[in-house]
């Protein structure tokens, strides 16, 4: 592993980003919003190397482009260079490669998924039917579901009408600035979930909750983004927590 560029700095955050742009920046926007500051020397030191030009990660999966791990990997370096300690990568699809970039990289890193998992274990009741939007990719891979302890959860997934119609679009509007209409197309895809029972929602894109947060959502939602930015800051609290005064 190459030698940090500078002296380390205590509870270095590296976001491995750009995967897509906007999702990037809302994961630093919530990466804020979950500290707890009263001044900017407390907030989390962060690096972010948000490199758009990854290539597409669904069109890997399905095998009809190229694979995007080394140019994560490469982006990744970036960051371990500059110092990080810790990586994280806001793109749900990404953690397709999680288990490579971590080997190759060599830092420790916390993966989205699990941390979405993990809240929406915690806010579930007994037998509660959770609802989960995310890509094609995603839901083919099997990301979330096949990463549920057994028993935990049971998931409410769109059907591959609703995928197409609603969920598949509205990502791709989302990327595409295209706010109001993303909105609309996945408010509707959330609420075809509600009316088959859905008590929550997981938004596992994301590019989702930049549209459809709790405010907007027919459904209380459990945010990937957010739950990894909460991770983050305590990782980076408890690090600088252990330097000496």
């Amino acid at each position: 592993m190459p030698a940090p560029l500078h002296a380390p700095v205590p509870g270095l955050l590296g976001v491995l980003g750009g995967m897509g742009p906007l999702a990037t920046a809302d994961f630093m926007h919530k990466l804020v919003q979950a500290t707890p500051a009263a001044v900017d020397q407390d907030h989390v030191p962060l690096l972010v190397s948000s490199i758009p030009q990854v290539p597409d990660r669904s069109a890997a999966f399905r095998g009809e482009g190229v694979s995007p791990l080394a140019a994560m990997v490469d982006s990744g370096r970036r960051l371990v260079r500059a110092g990080a300690g810790l990586l994280v990568m806001p793109c749900n699809t990404a953690h397709l490669w999680f288990d490579d970039v971590r080997q190759a990289l060599g830092v420790p890193m916390l993966h989205l998924v699990d941390a979405a998992i993990a809240d929406a274990i915690a806010a579930a009741d007994t037998d509660a039917r959770i609802g989960l939007l995310a890509t094609e990719t995603t839901l083919a891979s099997g990301l979330y579901v096949g990463r549920t302890p057994p028993g935990a959860l049971h998931w409410v997934l769109p059907t591959v009408a609703e995928m197409a119609d609603w969920v598949t679009p509205g990502i791709a509007a989302v990327k595409a600035g295209r706010l109001a209409r993303g909105g609309e197309l996945l408010m509707l895809a959330a609420q075809a979930l509600a009316r088959r029972g859905a008590s929550a929602l997981v938004l596992g894109c994301t590019e989702i909750p930049i549209v459809l947060d709790a405010a907007r959502s027919p459904l209380p939602v459990i945010d990937a983004t957010a739950a990894l930015a909460r991770r983050c800051v305590a990782w980076s609290q408890a690090e600088r927590a252990l330097q000496p005064a």
